[in-house]
């Protein structure tokens, strides 16, 4: 059901619980009190219904039914509009989730429109009723009140994605083979967190500029700038993270041509020595042949060959095998072949 919760509230209290947005409309223009509607993925015809009400901007209207819209602060006359993405970290996905909230702020009014489950406006509704006086101050207060849940949410946020880059740091000297990927991936949720971030730095002081203008209560613009401060220490922190990531990415392609370069080494010491083995293997082969070569003519046992007879004709082919053999191991010795 797109209207999740909606009230009249006067004075901080809230004096009725309508059941539809037309009931909305007559209750507020009775008691002249501040309606406060919670939408989450509503229809064409309630967003029409809303706009026509409270004379929203078509711009704005388009802007809350189509979705997918970046972190934004405009105003259209009286209406303030905010749209922030609020974020979540998954435990078992070890992932981060973003949503996305409209915020539709007029004098009387404050209209919320939901695109995904986070942030729990609920907890926001119960905690403002449950401080009249500070609901007392208007929708401004309902405005700063959602500004400070986004804003607490992205707390879990630094501490999930703090403790990833804590592992990716110890998978990356580990030497696990999916650690690119993991760092790729984490990257891109940081910048998709910054990208939810950065822009509450300059809404939040551009109403802060804005407060004395349409007269803002004191303690709400110290409420703002305290949040403020709490969105300038997380997008510092979110930067921080994704200059550690991409160091991580140089750090890693680093270690791989390291490692690249040694299992070159490795190999090329490999194939050195093997070279090596070669060339002794052979030069004792060439050393062995000479003599086998000679062993081989006179062990043909023709009756015609030359000094077949001859009384010096064996010591001669032994000197002969010796000498030959001698003089190859000198050389092959003197080339560092052996």
């Amino acid at each position: 059901m797109a209207l999740i919760d909606n009230g009249v509230y006067v004075d901080g209290v809230r004096t009725e619980n309508p059941t539809s947005l037309d009931e909305t409309y007559e209750v507020m223009r009775e008691r002249g009190g501040m309606a406060w509607i919670g939408l989450y993925r509503p229809s064409a015809d309630e967003v029409h219904s809303v706009a026509k009400e409270f004379d929203l901007h078509p711009l704005a209207v388009e802007d809350a039914l189509k979705g997918h819209q970046r972190a934004k602060f405009e105003r259209y006359g009286d209406t303030l509009i905010v749209v922030l993405r609020p974020a979540r970290y998954v435990d078992e996905q070890e992932t981060v989730e973003f949503g996305e909230l409209h915020v539709f702020v007029g004098p009387d009014f404050v209209i919320t429109v939901r695109h995904a489950e986070a942030p729990n406006v609920a907890v926001v509704r119960r905690r403002m009723e449950a401080n009249p006086e500070l609901l007392s101050k208007g929708p401004e207060a309902v405005l700063y009140a959602l500004f400070d849940e986004v804003v607490d949410e992205y707390g879990p946020v630094i501490a999930g994605l703090e403790n990833d880059i804590d592992e990716i740091e110890d998978q990356l000297f580990g030497g696990h083979p999916d650690v690119s990927r993991r760092i790729y991936a984490l990257l891109s949720e940081v910048i998709s967190f910054q990208r939810a971030v950065h822009p509450l730095v300059g809404i939040l002081q551009d109403l802060g500029e804005g407060s004395v203008k349409y007269k803002v209560d004191v303690e709400l613009q110290r409420s703002l700038r305290d949040v403020l401060d709490h969105v300038l220490r997380i997008s510092e922190q979110a930067d921080a993270f994704r200059a550690l990531l991409q160091n991580a990415l140089t750090v890693q392609a680093a270690l791989i041509s390291q490692r690249q370069n040694e299992e070159t080494r490795l190999l090329s010491e490999a194939s050195l020595a093997q070279s090596e083995e070669v060339k002794k293997i052979s030069s004792w082969a060439a050393i062995l042949f000479a003599p086998t070569l000679i062993g081989t003519v006179y062990g043909m046992n023709f009756d015609f060959m030359p000094e077949l007879r001859w009384s010096w004709g064996y010591p001669m082919a032994v000197a002969a095998m010796v000498i030959m053999g001698a003089t190859l191991w000198g050389v092959f010795k003197k080339n560092k072949w052996l």
